[in-house]
């Protein structure tokens, strides 16, 4: 029996003894990789073609985080599918750190409810690292349209049995959603022009084919500026940086209407809450210098530093916001 027991307390002794050491392996390993990130490249996935405004501003922060965590942040452009594909493999990525994902507001809280099926939770798939910015929206009409003022836009559509035509970027996109939530929140009569892209929404607005476009603050400002288009209303909760005269629409009497097309990075889920720190600080660097302010506000986007929390509860209301607004709507993407 003495042998028994002497045998039975050798074998726990070694069993906890190399469970220490294991243990503190993992420890010391994992304490290692935390202190040391990065020490290797950086993969940032832009769910969408090169050149245009979320893709500049992705390079943009790209740049800027090299400089600040000694690694190169290495840009890799995935389209297709509106941005779903790009996105959904970062959700399938390894949760170290090293691939990270330009995430809009279109690809994240919008496509989820017009989608039948996408490849990603926009909640459950991603750790957020901070949102970038704000790109302001507005609603522009043609020098020859009647009305100046939100009020006249919203007089002259129920006026007409036709309704008033106003272009977007597309279907399911950010001004086409913001254009039905003015719809619910006003009655104006309005009818839906999807285009392939804003910048041919824009050609056609100018040569009088359209009398309206609702489009981002970063592609219509120049026509503005020239008196080319005339602007109504920003849909922001304040006045646009570079458009400081256009009132916005809470100014032009649609109590608590702002809609943003925002972008921000996440992670996938799972990864260490010390490298999401790590990254949001040196995000948060960036936004919070007056080279980052100024550089974001040439591409029609205010900077906006904030916490991986804060950004997570953004995600979350956007969500719940545009659901309703889709399903009032009827808006689908096959």
């Amino acid at each position: 029996m003495k042998n028994r027991n002497f045998m039975h307390q050798w074998i726990v002794g070694i069993f906890t003894f190399f469970s220490f050491l294991c243990f503190g392996l993992q420890s010391s390993h994992a304490q290692t990789s935390k202190n040391t990130y990065p020490n290797k490249s950086i993969r940032l996935i832009i769910p969408f073609a090169p050149a245009g405004v979320t893709d500049t501003s992705g390079r943009y922060i790209a740049d800027q985080l090299s400089k600040k965590l000694g690694q190169s942040v290495i840009v890799e452009n995935r389209t297709g599918a509106s941005g779903n594909i790009g996105t959904g493999l970062v959700a399938q990525a390894d949760p170290d750190g090293y691939t990270l994902v330009l995430g809009f507001d279109g690809t994240l809280v919008i496509n989820p409810n017009v989608f039948a099926k996408i490849p990603f939770d926009s909640v459950k798939d991603f750790a957020p690292v901070g949102k970038i910015g704000d790109a302001v929206l507005i609603l522009v009409a043609n020098n020859n349209f009647p009305g100046k003022t939100l009020t006249d836009v919203i007089q002259i559509s129920k006026k007409d049995p036709n309704g008033l035509s106003y272009g977007t970027s597309g279907t399911g996109g950010t001004p086409h959603i913001a254009g039905e939530l003015f719809k619910q929140k006003t009655g104006a009569n309005l009818i839906h022009i999807p285009y392939k892209g804003g910048g041919q929404a824009l050609i056609d607005v100018l040569g009088g084919s359209i009398p309206l476009v609702y489009t981002a603050v970063a592609g219509a400002a120049q026509y503005v500026n020239t008196n080319r288009l005339t602007p109504i209303a920003v849909s922001s909760k304040t006045r646009a940086p570079s458009l400081p005269n256009v009132p916005t629409f809470i100014e032009s009497g649609v109590p608590n209407f702002e809609v943003s097309s925002w972008v921000g990075l996440l992670a996938p889920a799972g990864t260490p809450k010390p490298i999401i720190q790590k990254l949001n600080t040196a995000l948060n660097e960036i936004l919070s210098s007056k080279e980052g302010r100024d550089r974001l506000e040439e591409m029609g986007i205010v900077a906006t530093p904030e916490t991986p929390e804060q950004f997570e509860e953004q995600i979350k209301v956007d969500l719940a916001k545009y659901r309703s607004v889709v399903k009032a709507a009827n808006i689908k993407v096959e």
